[in-house]
């Protein structure tokens, strides 16, 4: 099942005030539009017929309103805004400083820019290809990690930038990586680049590990509240939306968030204003505290099979009572679509004539280490068929618990542990995303010429052999 035709409208970080929001949706309801939706790059979808496309356009013209008119385009820019102050404390990282660098971004990124603070992991810090992370100890400074384009591979500068340059170095960056530039060192040591105010990084930054918050229902925080609405549908009515639009401009609240989790947030909610947002979530029954592990799925946008496959296998987890506190699931029915996920459940086909695809299979993906933030890195289950996938998602979710275990137990013995030689093994390396061909069970000659890569798709013909020396203790 394919989605019908959308507008994709982009809110820079994921902010947007009320008066504008509400504008839109009047604008999109006049039009006979009913329901809106939210996407992975804090964006907003509206599904349009071709009858009403041309004249929603000329609506959003009117107010000034950048869009897009399909899925594809000039990517948003991700930041971890809507968790500043509820999810993140103790950081240097204001709201100020957040609308200063949106501000500065007088261009659209050709590029996916994510703009993350390094105390949290709400938002994906590195689905980008420019990822701005705060340097926790410098204010105003910022460490970048370049993923280049089409690839896997992950590049973090030597030095750090200063706030007040990041749309600069963003847009030197973008003209020299959508040129081909394929050498970190290269791209950072650009004539260009002498222009703007550096520091030194003092270390390699550590990310920190991925520990998702429960970003539903009406909370406390400090002196206020806030409000956070996830729908297992992933999309709200434009009346629903309309209602909070004017709540907040009532009740003097001057920004909406909307997360990458396909949810969206309201802040600064006084004590005082809790009865009005609770008799509107009243008036239009709206559902709140669903299962955690129901908040840790990624789907693709605006894609209704990866949809009933995530609620298929939500049963399954459910009926069998599985913890998966600390894993982040994705599902992957496209060949070039990105989830940020630990644990990546891919769909192929098997079988392709012309746009039509049958006969599905699908495979299921670790990241390296578990942690979200690296690229999905070894297969750990292949050509399953739907029925089997919630066993094999169970098993899954065990070698992640196990593999926690082991890791703790390495940490405590590593210091009494010495290496001793190294062992030579080939390894069959893919030559666009860089991914290893990593299943003990069937070795990398026995596979089908029709083999593609679990990651990107490439072709077997795409594998490089390799000699990796591997450390044996």
């Amino acid at each position: 099942m394919k989605p019908g035709p959308v507008i994709r409208i982009d809110f820079r970080g994921g902010i947007v005030s009320p008066g504008d929001l509400y504008n839109i949706l009047v604008a999109a309801g006049r039009l006979g539009l009913r329901r809106a939706s939210f996407g992975l790059r804090q964006q907003m979808f509206l599904e349009v017929d071709d009858s009403i496309r041309n004249a929603l356009c000329v609506e959003l013209d009117a107010l000034g309103i950048d869009y897009v008119n399909n899925l594809e385009g000039f990517p948003n820019i991700v930041s971890s805004f809507p968790a500043e102050e509820i999810f993140i404390t103790r950081s240097w990282l204001s709201e100020g400083v957040y609308k200063d660098i949106f501000d500065a971004f007088d261009f659209r990124p050709r590029l996916k820019v994510n703009i993350s603070d390094a105390n949290q992991s709400f938002t994906p810090m590195l689905t980008g290809n420019i990822n701005w992370v705060a340097a926790p100890g410098s204010p105003h400074y910022w460490h970048c990690f370049i993923r280049f384009p089409k690839t896997n591979i992950i590049y973090e500068a030597p030095v750090c930038a200063y706030t007040n340059d990041l749309a600069s170095i963003t847009a030197c960056l973008e003209d020299q990586l959508m040129k081909g530039e394929m050498n970190g060192d290269a791209l950072f040591g650009h004539p260009a680049m002498a222009h703007y105010l550096w520091k030194k990084a003092e270390a390699h930054l550590e990310l920190p590990p991925f520990n998702l918050p429960y970003y539903e229902g009406l909370n406390r925080y400090g002196n206020k509240n806030w409000l956070g609405i996830y729908t297992r549908e992933e999309w709200l009515s434009i009346d629903f939306l309309k209602s909070i639009c004017r709540l907040c401009l009532e009740t003097r609240i001057g920004q909406f968030c909307i997360t990458p989790w396909k949810s969206i947030m309201i802040k600064s909610i006084e004590d005082a204003d809790r009865p009005r947002w609770n008799a509107l979530l009243d008036q239009f029954r709206i559902n709140m505290r669903h299962a955690a592990n129901e908040l840790n799925f990624q789907v693709e946008d605006q894609n209704p099979d990866a949809l009933a496959l995530k609620i298929f296998l939500l049963k399954k987890l459910n009926r069998d009572d599985i913890r998966t506190f600390g894993i982040c699931f994705g599902i992957k029915t496209r060949p070039r679509s990105e989830v940020f996920c630990n644990i990546l459940i891919r769909r192929r086909a098997m079988i392709r004539l012309g746009r039509w695809s049958f006969w599905y299979r699908y495979d299921i993906c670790c990241s390296e280490e578990f942690n979200p933030n690296k690229r999905t890195a070894w297969v750990f289950s292949r050509n399953n068929p739907r029925w089997l996938l919630p066993e094999q998602l169970r098993r899954a979710i065990i070698a992640y618990y196990d593999g926690k275990s082991i890791a703790a137990s390495q940490q405590v013995e590593q210091s009494n542990r010495q290496p001793d030689k190294t062992a030579v093994q080939q390894i069959h390396q893919c030559g666009e995303c860089l991914s290893v061909y990593d299943d003990p069970e069937t070795s990398f000659g026995d596979l089908p010429a029709q083999y593609q890569c679990a990651v990107c798709d490439a072709p077997k013909d795409a594998f490089v052999p390799r000699e990796w020396e591997k450390q044996s203790a």
